[in-house]
């Protein structure tokens, strides 16, 4: 039996104590979890510097805060969503209960990232506690000092048989594939998303899957270029661009190409100096693969910003490509780096076109002052999410749905969408043993007389709400004739 095999069946064994179930118990997990992250925010900071290069106020602001926020989110409204749901009623069950019941899945393997090694990991395990859950986590070993800290410290806060932490590389991430899951949520890349998706197949587990691809950012010509720009340039090279929601590839028309080069200028002296290489807040490139690889990206393609590198220290510099078309190299895989081509097309139909021909996105951007531009981009595209005028800031919004669309994901977390991915709402529905008489239409034989009341039943729209509305009218109506004829009467 495998280390892994082993853990996977200590938390099955720990789920079917049912220890993790009482609301009680979920929400004093929550809250050591928050515990975690404040009492051990330098030490996070510290790792996520060896690993990415980030500064410390950066960590808590693109990690730490946003995993407060989800915990507190779920603190204050599990009791809300863990409560059983009324549905509907109509005649068929107007004398019955009806409701939907969330529950735990079961035991939930989470896959997390390299990129933002902490949120993307912890996130999703706030779903699966809040919802009733076991959990298995595998941050990703390509982050190895945030996995290294995320396995040596999670345990002393959260239930360790219940919420384990597997560490390992590609032959350990197998061996967790191999076994048994309820529910599988991955985040990464299409590739090993795949093998994830078949993997959980022998096994017909439900996965999430939060994978990628390239996030389109269309500018109209008649937008304030200055403030796109900084939004723009901002969302763009955070983190050193390695963000799946990053816009990947900017298209405009030709007349304001160049416009566009010059303000992304200034941005980037602005945010990062004009030399990023020595600034604090610009990272650095995860390892010298992927370096290599955006590297090669570049190949045949016009530099009009940076494009100055150091392979030793995984740098490359802020990039803009200019000039660019759809059968470049740099266009043919997500970029997931700090490099931003610009593609020039000859307006929003053609900018739809281009975005239609392609793989759906897990983000589209568009930056306009005419809403019915917006309106037509929403209406006439499809991606995971769509931001107008700006770039990231719906992935800190937990009453939105978190999740792709196609090649770009499936499944959606954040806030009660983390809650219900995680859970299972079951449909129960309560009846009585007496009126009996009113399913008489439903067993043999089967009369035409019969077939016509379930015709009534079955097919009849009521609306009860509004039965139930008249019904309170006729009865608040009855109630002042009484006592205006008392009244009356006494006069």
């Amino acid at each position: 039996m495998s280390k892994e095999h082993q853990v996977v069946e200590r938390a099955r064994r720990a789920f079917q104590t049912g220890k993790s179930k009482p609301l009680e118990f979920r929400l004093n997990q929550l809250k050591s979890l928050h515990r975690f992250i404040n009492e051990r925010r330098k030490d996070i900071a510290d790792a996520v510097k060896k690993d990415l290069n980030k500064s410390g106020n950066s960590t808590e602001l693109f990690e730490t805060l946003s995993l407060e926020g989800e915990i507190n989110v779920a603190v204050e409204r599990l009791t809300e969503w863990a409560a059983p749901r009324p549905v509907e009623k109509s005649l068929v069950t107007i004398a019955d209960e009806v409701y939907i019941r969330p529950e735990p899945l079961g035991v939930v393997l989470i896959i997390g990232a390299w990129n933002y090694p902490w949120v993307v990991t912890l996130q999703p395990l706030v779903g699966a506690i809040a919802a009733g859950n076991a959990a298995v986590v595998k941050p990703s070993e390509v982050s190895s000092h945030s996995a290294k800290l995320m396995e040596e410290l999670l345990p002393l806060y959260l239930h360790e048989e219940l919420y384990p932490v597997v560490c390992g590389g590609v032959s350990e991430t197998q061996e967790l594939l191999r076994q048994r899951f309820d529910h599988v949520f991955y985040t990464g890349n299409s590739t090993v998303g795949r093998l994830v998706m078949e993997a959980a197949a022998r096994h017909l587990t439900p996965v999430t899957l939060e994978l990628g691809g390239k996030s389109p950012c269309y500018i109209d010509k008649n937008v304030d270029l200055t403030v796109a720009c900084r939004r723009i340039t901002w969302g763009k090279f955070v983190n050193c661009g390695q963000t799946c929601i990053a816009p990947d590839y900017i298209l405009c028309e030709p007349s304001i190409q160049n416009r566009l080069v010059e303000e992304i200028r200034k941005c980037i002296t602005e945010f990062y100096t004009d030399d990023p290489k020595n600034f604090e807040d610009y990272g650095r490139i995860i390892n010298q693969r992927h370096f290599q690889r955006l590297m090669s990206l570049l190949e045949g393609s016009t530099v009009a910003i940076g494009g100055d590198s150091d392979e030793s220290q995984c740098y490359i510099a802020p990039t803009v490509l200019k000039d660019v078309t759809g059968d470049s190299k740099v266009m043919q895989e997500e970029i997931f780096g700090p490099i931003l081509p610009i593609i020039t097309i000859s307006g929003v139909d053609e900018a739809i076109q281009f975005i239609n021909d392609r793989e759906k996105p897990l983000a589209l951007y568009v930056f306009s002052q005419d809403n019915k531009l917006i309106r037509r981009v929403v209406a006439e595209t499809s991606s995971g999410a769509l931001v107008a005028n700006d770039c990231l800031v719906h992935f800190t919004i937990n009453a939105l749905p978190f999740g792709g669309v196609g090649k770009s994901g499936m499944g959606q977390y954040h806030g009660q969408h983390s809650f219900d991915q995680l859970s299972h709402l079951r449909a129960c529905l309560i009846k009585k043993l007496n009126m009996e008489a009113a399913n008489a239409m439903r067993y043999p034989p089967h009369t035409d007389k019969k077939l016509g009341w379930a015709r009534i039943f079955l097919l009849k729209q009521v609306n009860l709400g509004r039965l139930r509305r008249m019904a309170m009218l006729a009865m608040f109506t009855a109630l002042g004739a009484f006592i205006v004829q008392r009244f009356l009467r006494r006069g």
